[in-house]
């Protein structure tokens, strides 16, 4: 295939931003390029160095003056969802008993599953998410259509069925041995086909008996290098009933550090009420702490203390996520939005270069995915976003008053949405534009 150049100006971070001076963290480009080829990235800077490592004949795409980025990235959503977000009034366990249970349930019919899983990467692309690691529903099937999807796609995924056998409707339920026999055979159909990522899916603890947990375990062991994904300590309802069911364990963590399913692959949505112990072991273990502000205040969960989290003695792992539908929408934009409002909640201000960082290469890293995506350095997949600033009126407005990068970036954190994102390219193949 001919190399094509993405023109426009270049942001891409190369370390977690510690401040708004923090210049050395990121590389801008007023007039840059990326330079691809065969869905790899093979140079990214300025312009007129680029472009002078060129072969002849190669195809351009002038972005100017809009920003490119890596395309953002989501550590956590439930692709089986879409039509319970914005289901009005409740908490946690009543959410998930009332609306996203029975949902659930039609996704043991794979068309249903693929018309589902059509349309919510369609929606990832519109808002720039290239990469999404996902909860699929109980069946097999359902994992089968989302992994088909992201397949047909190219895209760069983490996912897997969840694991459920108990404290859901019996047609939501798995066992301890299906749920492994579905699991190792769904590894070997898909895992490391193309760009997808297998993940071990253990709902959480409520829903999986100790039986179950053993199995999750036991698939950990003979898959190493796969991600672990599951919920921790979202809601007090719900960490006082898996106590009850765990009467033996330490704390909510405890239950996960005991079936040795911690770990640095391993991604925990929501942590919002982790103990002092339970925060240690996340640290020694290496284990992610995912944050999902649109759910949890949604919720009303509660609060993540994001910038604690980071600076404690025994700093976390953190990623962030839209968590839909317990989250409100698709937007990694709109996520970071929110975050920034818990932050300020908590008493601290999260500069906006840092909340462009988490949505790419930190959530990257905390994917234990940076060598492939995240980034626009050489070599790693070509997944990129590209961002209007003026995408509105109100939007074109307010930049008549910006001067600095570091504004810009609030400005499209605080007011932008999947109007701003002017394309999205998945391995250097334009997306949401042939949506």
């Amino acid at each position: 295939m001919a190399q094509k150049l993405i023109r426009g100006r270049l942001l891409s971070f190369k370390t977690e931003p510690r401040s708004i001076d923090d210049h050395d963290s990121y590389l801008f480009e007023e007039d840059g390029a990326v330079l691809v080829e065969d869905g790899v990235i093979l140079a990214a800077g300025s312009f007129a160095e680029v472009v002078a490592g060129a072969e002849a004949g190669h195809a351009m795409v002038d972005h100017r003056p809009h920003l490119i980025l890596p395309g953002f990235i989501d550590a956590h959503a439930h692709f089986p969802q879409m039509q319970v977000i914005a289901s009005y009034g409740a908490e946690l366990l009543d959410w998930l008993n009332n609306y996203t249970f029975p949902e659930e349930t039609r996704f043991s019919d794979i068309q249903h599953g693929r018309h589902i899983a059509r349309l919510f990467f369609d929606e990832l692309l519109r808002n720039g998410t290239t990469t999404v690691a996902a909860y699929c529903s109980v069946h097999k099937e359902s994992a089968e259509a989302f992994f088909g999807e992201a397949l047909a796609r190219n895209m760069c995924v983490v996912g897997g069925k969840v694991m459920m056998d108990r404290n859901a409707p019996a047609a939501l339920t798995d066992t301890p041995q299906s749920s492994y026999d579905d699991t190792k055979a769904l590894i070997g159909e898909w895992h490391g086909r193309g760009r997808l990522n297998y993940a071990v899916t253990p709902r959480f603890a409520i829903t999986s008996s100790p039986e179950q947990l053993e199995m999750a375990a036991a698939l950990m062991r003979e898959f190493p290098d796969l991600h672990m994904q599951t919920h921790l300590s979202e809601n007090h309802d719900e960490i006082a009933f898996t106590l009850e069911l765990y009467p033996d364990a330490p704390d909510y963590t405890g239950i996960y550090e005991h079936y040795g399913l911690l770990g640095p692959k391993a991604l925990l949505g929501h942590c919002i009420h982790l103990s002092e112990r339970e925060a240690d072991v996340l640290s020694d273990t290496g284990s992610v702490a995912v944050f999902c502000p649109t759910s949890n205040l949604f919720l009303g969960s509660g609060l993540f203390d994001y910038l604690r989290y980071r600076k404690r003695e025994k700093p976390l792992r953190l990623a962030s996520a839209t968590d839909v539908g317990g989250g409100t929408n698709y937007s990694m934009l709109r996520t970071m939005d929110e975050g920034y409002k818990v932050i300020a909640l908590n008493g601290e201000k999260l500069n906006p270069l840092a909340s462009f960082w988490q949505i790419t290469r930190g959530n990257a890293e905390a994917l234990s995915l940076s060598e492939r995506v995240g980034t626009l350095e050489p070599g790693t997949d070509a997944d990129i976003v590209v961002l209007n600033a003026r995408a509105t009126p109100v939007m074109a407005l307010r930049m008549e008053r910006i001067e600095t990068l570091a504004e810009e970036l609030f400005l499209l954190q605080t007011l932008a949405d999947d109007r701003a994102i002017v394309e999205t390219y998945v391995a250097g193949e334009a997306a949401k534009s042939a949506l």
